[in-house]
C-alpha cells in the first residue's frame, strides 16, 4: 500500500471509529488543533454552501445567570454557586438561533472573546473589530480520534498520519444593542472527507450540516471566559434547554419562512419583525459560509461575498492539497442583502453593489440557501 493510500485509510478509519463512539460532547471531548498551528492542512475557503436542514428546538426565552442563582439559593442549593457580580450573561434562543447577551460594550468584550478562541486551539483568519466579526481557521477535533493501542504507542511519533476526516470552523459575531450591551453569536461550519471515486485512491472535502451542539457548547465555554464558573455555565445552559417547547409549537413561537416574488425578483418572506428577521438572516449567513464584509443595521443591509455552488470546481483530496495539487477557486461576487420590515412581516432581497435588484436567476440560489437554514 502506498504512503498516500495508507494515510487516506487511516483518516477514514479514524472517522468511522469516532462515529461509532459517544457524542462529541460526552465527557468534554473537545480538543481542537487548528490547521495553521502545525502542518499546513488547507481546506479551501468559500466552498459549496450547506443546504442541509437545521430544524432544531424552538425558543423558551432567555435564561439569566442571576435568576438561576437566585432560584438555586432559595432551594438551598448554593454550595457550588457563587452569587457574585460576574453572573451578568444571558443565553437566548429563538428557533434554531442561540446567542448570549452581555451588558458590556463590544469594545470591552472583543479581546476576551478573541483570546477565548486562541486558548481553545484555534487560529483566527478573520479578526475585524470594526464590523464585529471574527472567524477561526479550519480545525480538527483531535479528541474524536480513537485511542487504540497503535496510536497510544506510536501516536506521538506519527500523529500527523491520523486524521478524523472532519474539519470545523466557527464564526463569532458581536452586535451592539441599543442599550449599550452586546449580543454574541457563535455559528459552526463543518466539512467531511469522502472518497472521490470507486477506486478509493483519492478524497475530496464536502460540507456537512451545522452542529447545534457544538455551537451551544462553545457559547457555554464562552460564558466561563466572561466570568461565570463551570458550574454556573452548565446550570444556565441546562435551564435554557429545559425551558424549550416542542417542535409542534414552532409556528406560534417563531415566524415561518417562504419564498415569494417581490418586484419581479425572488424574496425571502419571514413572519417576524425587523429585530427577529435581522437576527435570523445574520445567523443563516454565518452558517452557510457567506463572507460578511460589513453591515448597516439602520438600513437593514448585509454586505457579503459569495461563490455560487455551480462555480466551484472539484477540489482534490485533503492530503492532495499538501502536495500542491490544489486548484484556484473563482473570485467571489459581492452582494447586498436588504432586510425590510412592515410590522410583523419582513422581506429579504438580493442587490448588487450599486443597490439594484439582481436578476431572478442570480438571486434565486442565494434566497433558497437562506430559506433552507430557516424553514
Amino acid at each position: 500500500m502506498s504512503t498516500k493510500s495508507a494515510v487516506i485509510t487511516l483518516s477514514l478509519a479514524a472517522t468511522a471509529a469516532a462515529l461509532t463512539g459517544c457524542s462529541v460532547l460526552d465527557g468534554d471531548k473537545i480538543d481542537y488543533k487548528s490547521a495553521s498551528r502545525g502542518t499546513s492542512l488547507e481546506v479551501p475557503p468559500d466552498l459549496t454552501q450547506l443546504s442541509g436542514s437545521t430544524r432544531y428546538n424552538v425558543p423558551g426565552g432567555a435564561v439569566t445567570a442571576n435568576a438561576l442563582l437566585a432560584t438555586q439559593i432559595r432551594q438551598g442549593d448554593s454550595k457550588n454557586v457563587a452569587n457574585d457580580q460576574v453572573a451578568d450573561v444571558q443565553i437566548h434562543r429563538e428557533g434554531n438561533v442561540r446567542w448570549l447577551s452581555v451588558p458590556r460594550e463590544p469594545d470591552v468584550l472583543w479581546e476576551p472573546v478573541r483570546q477565548f478562541w486562541m486558548d481553545n486551539g484555534f487560529v483566527l483568519t478573520m479578526d475585524q473589530a470594526s464590523i464585529g466579526i471574527m472567524e477561526t481557521d479550519w480545525a480538527e477535533n483531535r479528541a474524536k480520534l480513537p485511542q487504540d493501542f497503535i496510536r497510544n504507542t506510536l501516536g506521538r511519533v506519527l500523529d500527523s498520519l491520523y486524521s478524523t476526516g472532519e474539519r470545523d470552523k466557527f464564526r463569532t459575531r458581536l452586535e451592539r444593542r441599543s442599550d449599550g450591551g452586546t449580543d454574541i453569536y457563535v455559528t459552526h461550519r463543518g466539512m467531511v472527507e469522502e472518497y472521490s471515486n470507486t477506486a478509493k485512491d483519492s478524497t475530496i472535502w464536502v460540507p456537512r450540516a451545522a452542529d447545534p451542539e457544538l455551537e451551544t457548547e462553545f457559547l457555554r465555554r464562552l460564558m466561563v471566559q466572561l466570568g461565570l464558573t463551570e458550574e454556573q455555565s452548565r446550570a444556565v445552559v441546562q435551564a435554557e434547554q429545559a425551558s424549550g417547547v416542542s417542535g409542534a409549537s414552532r409556528a406560534s413561537t417563531f415566524g415561518g419562512a417562504a419564498i415569494v416574488n417581490v418586484s419581479g425578483a425572488p424574496s425571502l418572506e419571514l413572519q417576524d419583525d425587523f429585530d427577529r428577521a435581522w437576527r435570523r438572516v445574520g445567523t443563516a449567513l454565518d452558517r452557510t459560509g457567506f463572507t460578511v464584509e460589513d453591515r448597516d443595521r439602520s438600513q437593514g443591509l448585509y454586505f457579503v461575498r459569495y461563490i455560487a455552488p455551480n462555480a466551484e470546481r472539484e477540489k482534490p483530496g485533503f492530503f492532495g492539497r499538501i502536495f500542491g495539487q490544489g486548484t484556484s477557486a473563482p473570485p467571489p461576487v459581492r452582494y447586498r442583502l436588504q432586510v425590510q420590515s412592515q410590522g410583523a412581516v419582513s422581506h429579504v432581497q438580493v442587490q448588487n453593489e450599486a443597490g439594484q435588484l439582481v436578476p431572478a436567476n442570480e438571486a434565486d440560489g442565494i434566497i433558497k440557501l437562506l430559506y433552507e437554514d430557516m424553514r
